[in-house]
């Protein structure tokens, strides 16, 4: 089972380490306009194998990605400190553009997953770019919200002292400003955040859901401005999105696709849970949400609306 990763930065050898590191596929080939870097990245990670899994990782080019199950799109330049992932779109939109295409030419069965930056709209270009070339919408997927789910099951769990493994709840609509953490369906063991901090007399005030909210919201802000980039947490993401559609594992993820039905928010590239297989997107799962989350997420959606909108007049 091959998987191909397009873009050699810090994401996609983070990502390609990751995948080494959980013995996701049999072979991943690196691609980067730089091919001198996609040996570099090949080598240090196929390094690793002894302390791993036996995986062959090599460097290649756009042909040597014939036969990938999934093809990981990092390829673009990085988020600046202080600049928000919407204005990268327009320095990303050539980028993607110009790489779809050739990946489809040699991979054109390939689940296409777009991490690139802003991954929302990012991801609704690919589609644009893949259906034009065949490929079904519900194989065009970014990783959408579900580090920002992780996150918020992160900073959870460490409130109430649980692994988090056993949090479950999800962030909606944008991976980025505006996007909604759904306090109402999340849950611990099964027993709703209310009624586990009364059973285990751990509160759950308004400021504690406050301050959650703002270092879910702004975590990749204060990593950039840390360190310059963030990959390791994606890269595990990723990871873990190769390994469920590789496997067929029909598991359920918040990552960002097209909207293909008739409801309100047709037409737009955003996240919610969704089903996925070895084809993609099998299904979207709507959620019960408050009456303020469910406003915020049509605020979001109207967000990503109108950037989808202007990026399909401008691109």
């Amino acid at each position: 089972m091959k998987t191909g990763i397009v873009g050699c930065g810090m994401v996609g050898s983070a990502s390609a380490f990751a995948l080494v590191m959980n013995g996701v596929g049999r072979e991943v080939v690196l691609v980067d306009k730089h091919s001198a870097r996609a040996r570099a990245e090949a080598n240090d990670i196929h390094h690793a194998v002894p302390f791993a899994h036996p995986l062959e990782v090599r460097a290649g080019d756009y042909p040597d990605l014939a036969g990938a199950g999934v093809v990981v799109l990092a390829a673009g330049v990085p988020q600046k400190p202080g600049e928000t992932r919407l204005q990268l779109l327009q320095r990303n939109a050539e980028v993607l553009a110009e790489v779809v295409p050739q990946i489809l030419r040699h991979a054109p069965e390939c689940v296409l997953l777009v991490v690139s930056n802003p991954v929302d709209i990012m991801t609704h270009l690919a589609c644009r770019v893949a259906r034009q070339a065949g490929l079904p919408a519900t194989r065009v997927i970014g990783s959408g919200t579900m580090l920002d789910t992780a996150r918020l099951r992160a900073l959870v769990g460490r409130h109430f002292g649980v692994d988090p493994h056993h949090v479950h709840g999800y962030v909606l609509g944008e991976h980025g400003d505006s996007e909604v953490l759904a306090w109402s369906s999340c849950t611990i063991a099964g027993m709703p955040l209310e009624e586990f901090s009364r059973v285990q007399g751990l509160p759950l005030s308004d400021a504690d859901r406050a301050s959650i909210d703002q270092r879910v919201r702004r975590a990749a802000y204060e990593i950039i401005e840390g360190k310059g980039a963030t990959y390791y947490g994606i890269g595990s993401a990723v990871a873990r999105l190769v390994d469920i559609i590789l496997h067929d594992q029909r598991a359920v993820q918040t990552v960002c696709c097209l909207d293909e039905s008739s409801g309100p928010f047709a037409g737009v590239t955003y996240s919610v849970p969704r089903l996925l297989c070895r084809q993609g997107v099998l299904t979207s799962l709507p959620q019960r949400l408050s009456a303020d989350e469910a406003a915020g997420l049509e605020r979001s959606v109207a967000v990503l609306r109108t950037a989808q909108q202007s990026l399909e007049t401008t691109a």
